[in-house]
């Protein structure tokens, strides 16, 4: 298998074979984000590659492998000609696999047509990991989650992403989404809460996920920190942040976790059963009798 620069995938995806199908991020302006600047011209990598990795992966270890995971930061945006056959080799060469996923932005669902996203599903491309990040317009905004449209107005953003769900749970497809605690920042921490929490709702994932933001440097955002235009919440804050995501949100079903290495308190359970169960842990870790993980075990 061939990888270019740095790999990420989501922790749940962690035993999976990585696909690194496309090099970077077609968005790549996120402020807060630096995972695919050193990728700056993004890229699909030629099929036959692709291909190529696939047989060896298979020749390798295919019998084990259960699940794939297409890389890189949004591989949804590959056009059908690309996905069709790479989604008819993985299933050929791992005669296992269980679940393909990959992750995916608002726009890259949207601009897929719904027999084109029924076509991937009955292909094998069976979960897409969203990550709005945040349900507040002006925090969406902020850092910088998309292009404006031409002549979009008002809740764009947050409209896009509830758009981009229900279009891809027509076609059956299940959905990961992803918050980020302290993304709003200190002002608008309040804000950027309950917003995450009405668009988990309207978003209505199978699973449903927090991560804590890290002001990581060089990004645009550690500029605006540093220019004192930006300020994380502290630790209490944030765990407010995601007390405020557990008790508001309103999915019909969905896994909910706190597993990924940036996070203070890991959390696990399904909303709504056990809701008040996860509530009185954060509010044990708030009150100090709960441990939270030291900073020397957090990272990205």
């Amino acid at each position: 298998m061939r990888y270019i620069g740095k790999l990420y995938r989501p922790p749940s995806e962690a035993h999976s074979y990585i696909l690194q199908a496309t090099i970077g991020c077609s968005w790549n302006h996120c402020t807060y984000c630096d995972m695919y600047r050193d990728k700056p011209v993004f890229r699909f990598r030629p099929l036959e590659e692709s291909l190529e990795d696939i047989a060896q992966a298979a020749a390798e270890f295919g019998p084990r492998v259960e699940k794939v995971f297409i890389a890189d930061g949004d591989a949804l945006v590959l056009p059908m000609d690309y996905w069709e056959p790479i989604l008819k080799a993985v299933h050929l060469h791992f005669p296992r696999v269980r679940q393909v996923s990959c992750y995916a932005t608002a726009t890259n669902i949207l601009e897929k047509t719904p027999a084109e996203l029924a076509q991937l599903r009955e292909l094998g491309l069976t979960l897409l990991y969203m990550g709005p990040e945040s349900g507040d317009e002006t925090t969406m905004r902020r850092i910088a989650k998309a292009a404006r449209p031409k002549g979009a107005e008002g809740q764009w953003l947050y409209d896009s992403h509830a758009e981009a769900a229900r279009k891809a749970h027509t076609a059956e497809m299940k959905l990961s989404a992803i918050f980020l605690l302290g993304a709003g920042g200190l002002e608008r921490s309040a804000e950027h809460a309950a917003g995450s929490a009405r668009l988990a709702t309207d978003m209505d994932p199978e699973y449903l996920a927090a991560l804590t933001l890290t002001v990581v440097p060089t990004t645009p955002l550690a500029a605006r920190a540093e220019q004192g235009r930006f300020e994380l919440p502290p630790i209490e804050g944030l765990l407010t942040e995601l007390r405020t995501l557990i008790d508001q949100a309103r999915p019909t079903s969905a896994l909910f976790r706190t597993n990924h290495a940036s996070n203070y308190l890991p959390l696990a359970g399904k909303l709504p059963e056990d809701r008040e169960r996860i509530l009185a842990t954060l509010d044990g870790a708030l009150s100090g009798e709960i441990p939270l993980r030291p900073e020397w075990a957090r990272g990205l």
